[in-house]
């Protein structure tokens, strides 16, 4: 069912009157765990009613991980709905949360106030900004979300937002780009991803536009559809979801879009040349990161370069740095006023750690040309040092989809007695042999060191909740499989 603004702010005031009566707004951190529904986004502002911090758990983690990342910011509650616990088959997260003494708080189960709620829907709805200014004093600098960061890192860390850094953000991608209110977003990213957050959700909603949100990317067939039926002009997404709709739309399902926007993974070529051969769009590759709120840089409809992430956004300044063994390109740190408040982690539960100088060292090492654009070349934490010579497990990957195209593939690196590393490919194309990668890797610029030694072929390569590889995960696979056996 549509909402509109009134009844977005009159809905959130009212349900932030239930939490406070539940006795949950003493808490600092309310933890948050739903699906792209209209509660969402109704329950985090509610959080923000109450001039409290959200902690968007990503319920795609382990139950493991989903605890490591609700101790290291001393959660005591979490708010969900029972309908979503049971839909996603969510008990185990539960279970663990509960055991480790942190309260459950069900949508469901939240006590009306008949009378009391009607009374906030009219103040609500005639004067907001009065009843916010009533619910205590706010400042633009005071904590507004944490995230919760996973992909190559074996341990989850608490990132920490504020009002600023996410507003920030928001105002430096919306000065490249002309969002205007006869867009209408549609957003299947999860919030609990900062590119689901800041682009799929609060920029549409605090610009006066029009969003479609629906709770699952990975409904390759529904959602081209959904896209049709909502007429949507704006489309964000990853290279695995925007590659999963290329193969399963109809070439006129997207004749709405005006831009689609990927990031949280390298956009591969394949993808791009589909999107422009079978619906005409060209896609504008993104790059970011958590802690960043999340755009750092991003290709626009008027400069744009293809193989690149575009250009660094407004306000934020990089540092590029030397690092030894790897020639092709420099490490990346930036500053910005959308760089996060700091991390919270298990070490210190509920303690922020700010960055020392301010400068946030994404481990990424990067090339930027004469005219700015920043071109991707891998993580310092992607690379391996084999006989001695660092190896970029990102370029061994961009020439394995270049031989194999119509399938998936990840490598890792993992400890070997002769040669420090050796590299595991894991690929879903059974036919996958050694003969025919060397005659391509040495046709790009590749030495026979970065040829993967071992594989492992798998029905589908594990994934996170935001599309990308789950490389601790396809590690661990490798280890399992290939630990203390000598490399061929």
């Amino acid at each position: 069912q549509p909402i509109d603004y009134s009844g977005l702010i009159s809905k959130s005031f009212v349900l932030a009157s239930r939490i406070r009566n539940a006795g949950i707004a003493a808490q600092p951190r309310i933890g948050v765990m739903l699906p792209n529904v209209m509660a969402a986004p109704i329950t985090f502002f509610a959080i923000q009613a109450l001039g409290k911090v959200a902690a968007l758990i990503n319920y795609t983690s382990s139950p493991a991980q989903v605890l490591s990342a609700a101790r290291a910011a001393d959660l005591k509650t979490v708010i969900t709905s029972e309908k979503f616990v049971i839909a996603g088959k969510l008990a185990p997260i539960i279970r663990v949360l509960e055991e480790a003494g942190i309260s459950i708080c069900y949508l469901e189960t939240l006590k009306k106030n008949t009378l009391g709620e009607a009374v906030t829907m009219l103040v609500a709805s005639l004067a907001p900004e009065l009843l916010y200014q009533l619910s205590g004093k706010f400042n633009p600098s005071d904590p507004a979300v944490i995230l919760f960061t996973s992909g190559s890192e074996v341990t989850t860390k608490d990132v920490q937002l504020s009002h600023i850094n996410i507003l920030a953000n928001r105002f430096q991608l919306g000065s490249r780009i002309d969002f205007n209110p006869q867009d209408i977003v549609f957003n299947a990213l999860p919030m609990f991803h900062a590119f689901g957050l800041t682009g799929g959700t609060l920029l549409p909603l605090l610009a006066g536009i029009k969003t479609f949100f629906y709770p699952s990317p990975l409904h390759y067939r529904v959602v081209p559809e959904l896209v049709y039926d909502s007429n949507a002009t704006i489309l964000f997404g990853t290279d695995t979801f925007l590659s999963g709709y290329a193969r399963f739309a109809n070439p006129y399902d997207f004749y709405s879009l005006r831009y689609v926007f990927a990031g949280a993974e390298r956009l591969k070529d394949e993808t791009r040349k589909a999107w422009v051969e079978k619906f005409g769009l060209r896609i504008l590759e993104g790059y970011g990161s958590t802690e960043t709120s999340p755009v750092i840089s991003a290709n626009t409809p008027m400069h744009y370069r293809a193989g690149t992430v575009g250009r660094a956004m407004p306000g934020i300044s990089i540092r590029l740095e030397e690092v030894a063994g790897i020639d092709n390109g420099k490490k990346l740190s930036v500053s910005g006023l959308n760089v996060m408040m700091g991390y919270m982690k298990d070490d210190k539960p509920g303690v922020l750690q700010p960055l020392s100088d301010g400068w946030y060292d994404t481990g990424d090492i990067v090339d930027v040309d004469a005219d700015g654009f920043i071109t991707i070349r891998g993580r310092t934490k992607r690379f391996a040092k084999i006989a001695g010579e660092m190896i970029s497990l990102t370029a061994v990957e961009t020439v394995l989809h270049k031989i194999w195209p119509e399938k998936a593939h990840a490598v890792v690196s993992i400890p070997d007695a002769r040669k420090g590393e050796a590299l595991v490919l894991l690929t879903e194309y059974a036919q996958a042999d050694t003969t025919r990668l060397i005659e391509q890797f040495r046709a790009n610029g590749l030495t026979e060191l970065a040829l993967p030694k071992k594989q492992i072929i798998v029905d589908k390569l594990p994934l996170l909740g935001t599309g990308k590889t789950d490389y601790v995960k396809a590690r661990e696979m490798a280890l399992t499989e290939f630990a203390g056996k000598p490399n061929e």
